[in-house]
């Protein structure tokens, strides 16, 4: 092995707890790329990684789709839209070509879940998947109602809420339902958190979800719902950034490997903060931002006890540079680290101040 390897894997590395959960996570990962279950998962393609979904027992695409469309604009040249609702009706229409596009671009690359987490990109991707259901898992939480929402934080709720999104997008059920709860989901009592198991538990049961989990931004709150609830929190969705790291002591991930959770990483590129331009086609830094996130992905895949992250993405372009990332040379060498450094420095430093939370997700 080159010096500049184990350099950089000593980095990630940074105490014997995350070399077992490398160790671990790794050898699975290796392993299972050319077995028959791999194969067989929706939209396999050869030039995909795929990784195990944490106990549901699916392999997923190393690099999913995220739901968010943030700067789509850029790409249908529109006014700004908001990142998860629903456009007006006068660009409804190129709103929906570009996300039907986006979704079908994914699926030839071999990425085979995309992640959908409000009212209007339940609603976007169930039409986007119209007749072809079978090609992609959806991980669907319908957030506005759902735990962020007080009338929302019972079972009863939960359940009527869930049943009455189903039914609006035309869905008889979903892969995973993975509830979004507080960003600080420490705030939630433990009343509410047995309601919000006793919701899942049920769903399931009922055939209405295959897998349950749930998304939050608190790190030891998550850590305590997968140690005690680990049937039912079998997949979480919270931030992984391109500067996280794996925390030397008592970190989520000994957790997420031993009671074999699926995570999957929301705010790869934190918000669009990693890049220099804006993401449009003609942006003067556009080559630059492409190699940024490539190196993003490719840092943040060097945690094999993360499942997949999840970028938004607004062009077929993107879909394909994340994917090449997938088969570029996954650890950074002295000269790649130092490129991202600079840039995930920048990235802190041009960070939106209603996401300075994501320092949080330094250490995990």
């Amino acid at each position: 092995m080159r010096e500049s390897s184990r350099w950089s894997r000593r980095e990630f590395l940074q105490s014997g707890a995350a070399a077992g959960i490398a160790l671990v996570a790794a050898a699975g990962i290796a392993e299972a790329q050319h077995s028959p279950a791999v194969r067989k998962t929706r939209s396999y393609n050869q030039q995909m990684e795929y990784r195990l979904l944490g106990k549901t027992g699916v392999w997923v695409s190393a690099v999913c789709m995220g739901g968010h469309w943030k700067r789509i604009d850029r790409a249908i040249g529109t006014r700004e839209l908001e990142p998860w609702n629903l456009p007006a009706s006068d660009v409804y229409d190129p709103f929906i070509k570009n996300r039907t596009e986006i979704v079908s671009c994914a699926i030839d690359n071999g990425i085979n879940l995309v992640d959908a987490c409000s009212a209007g990109e339940i609603l976007t991707y169930s039409r986007a998947l119209k007749g072809r259901r079978d090609k992609m898992f959806m991980d669907y939480s319908w957030a506005e109602k759902e735990m962020r929402v007080p009338e929302y934080r019972t079972a009863k709720a939960l359940l009527r809420g869930l049943d009455e999104g189903l039914k609006e997008a035309g869905l008889e059920y979903c892969d995973l339902w993975r509830v979004t709860c507080l960003m600080e989901g420490g705030q939630h009592t433990q009343k509410e958190v047995e309601e919000l198991i006793q919701a899942l538990d049920a769903a399931r049961k009922a055939g209405k979800c295959r897998w349950t989990g749930v998304s939050s931004h608190d790190r030891t709150w998550l850590k305590m719902l997968v140690e005690t609830y680990p049937e039912q929190i079998q997949v979480i969705v919270s931030p992984y950034t391109a500067d996280s790291k794996v925390m030397p002591e008592d970190s989520l991930f000994e957790s997420v490997v031993k009671h074999r959770t699926g995570f999957l990483g929301i705010k790869p590129f934190s918000s669009n903060s990693l890049f220099k331009g804006d993401s449009s086609a003609t942006s003067p830094t556009a080559a630059e931002d492409d190699r940024r996130a490539r190196l993003a992905i490719r840092y943040i895949l060097c945690n094999p006890a993360l499942t997949a992250p999840i970028p938004g993405l607004i062009t077929p372009h993107q879909v394909e540079n994340v994917v090449a990332a997938i088969k570029e040379r996954r650890e950074l060498d002295e000269h790649e680290r130092a490129e991202l450094k600079s840039a995930t420095e920048e990235m802190w430093a041009n960070l939106p101040p209603d996401y300075e939370w994501l320092r949080e997700w330094k250490y995990v």
